[in-house]
């Protein structure tokens, strides 16, 4: 059933108008709406349906000039301020290689695009804004003081569909997967493991096993997989943070993967979120979500790939940060994780 039978996008408009403080996604959730059907009701009132697929909004958006790009998940929000560049198309998977804004894309989950505008307390807001099938946000780009207004209006222009709907039939979120794992096959991940040449050889190898990624990580043991414990995540950030470790953080969702390449500066915890508050780079992380945490040893070509990574309640990946790779090993940043706090006991 579509979740807009329970309310008409005139009553969601109103809902949003009387609790113009309250961020969308939360506001949707207090409606028992998605997200999507609430930027739906405005179509024709500020919003305009766009073609979704990347390999479309994605040359547009490298017209806008600077902006701010934002992917989230339940559990973390990733923004990152710079021009979309370096746009390599495709139909499974899509990338932004720019210095500063570094995607990974995944168009089969780009199920619905909105160009926005709507007044905020500084002035008129812009943005474009990608949905799944079940209304939850893939990629949120936000124009900026400096972005091209001509562009976005061209681009608004271009690819614009024509649809006037202002309903949204959102379809079932599909449910966390969980920890998959074959105890049967943990002497062959192990041995497979240790032939690694690459990072992303690692999902192709745990999905010929019937695995995932989580499965793997509690199944493998040391030296391949060590549970740390839920304070590790911003003991890592405060660390990295204090002695100047270029990281790689990634955040994403189904649909996009969003990745911070370079040093953190402030750190800032604010009631259950932990923050980084830099100029250029923000991440808003839900450290109470935070219930597993494992640092990862993969082999490559370069030498061993050291990662931390955490996870939900419900086996969801929240974020992966890795040392930045120079023409030397990280020691620092291998340094830092091997200080991380363990685990009490290990995850089951």
């Amino acid at each position: 059933m579509p979740l807009t039978d329970a309310l008409t996008p005139d009553a969601l408009l109103e809902a949003k108008a009387a609790r113009p403080d309250r961020r969308a996604r939360d506001l949707a959730t207090s409606l028992g709406v998605s997200e999507g059907a609430l930027v739906a009701a405005a179509v024709g009132r500020g919003a305009t349906r766009l073609e979704p697929h990347p390999n479309d909004l994605m040359p547009a958006v490298a017209t806008l000039g600077e902006v701010m790009a934002l992917t989230r998940n339940e559990s973390a929000v990733h923004e990152r301020i710079g021009t979309y560049q370096e746009y390599h198309p495709g139909d499974h998977a899509t990338m932004v290689l720019g210095p500063e804004i570094d995607l990974r894309m995944f168009p089969k989950h780009w199920a619905h695009a909105f160009a926005v505008v709507e007044e905020g307390e500084s002035g008129v807001k812009r943005s474009l804004q990608v949905f799944d099938a079940a209304g939850d946000a893939v990629h949120k780009v936000h124009l900026k003081p400096a972005s091209d207004v001509a562009a976005f209006e061209r681009l608004v222009a271009e690819l614009a569909t024509g649809d006037e709907s202002r309903d949204f039939a959102a379809e079932p979120r599909t449910p966390p997967e969980g920890a998959k794992l074959r105890e049967d096959k943990m002497d062959l991940l192990r041995r497979e493991w240790d032939r690694m040449t690459d990072t992303h050889q690692f999902l192709r190898l745990v999905s010929k096993l019937k695995m995932n990624r989580l499965g793997a990580y509690r199944g493998a043991g040391a030296p391949y997989a060590e549970p740390l414990a839920p304070e590790a995540v911003s003991a890592m950030l405060e660390g990295a943070a204090a002695e100047g470790i270029e990281i790689m953080l990634f955040v994403g969702n189904a649909g996009c993967i969003q990745i911070h390449a370079g040093q953190i500066e402030t750190i800032k915890p604010m009631g259950p979120w932990q923050n980084v508050l830099d100029p250029r780079f923000n991440l808003h992380l839900r450290a109470d979500q935070v219930a597993e945490v494992w640092r990862v040893w993969k082999p490559t070509q370069r030498g061993p790939a050291i990662s931390v990574e955490a996870f939900d309640a419900e086996g969801r990946l929240i974020l992966q940060c890795f040392g930045k790779r120079k023409e030397a090993e990280p020691l620092a940043w291998n340094a830092m994780v091997e200080a991380l706090p363990r685990a009490v006991e290990a995850p089951a």
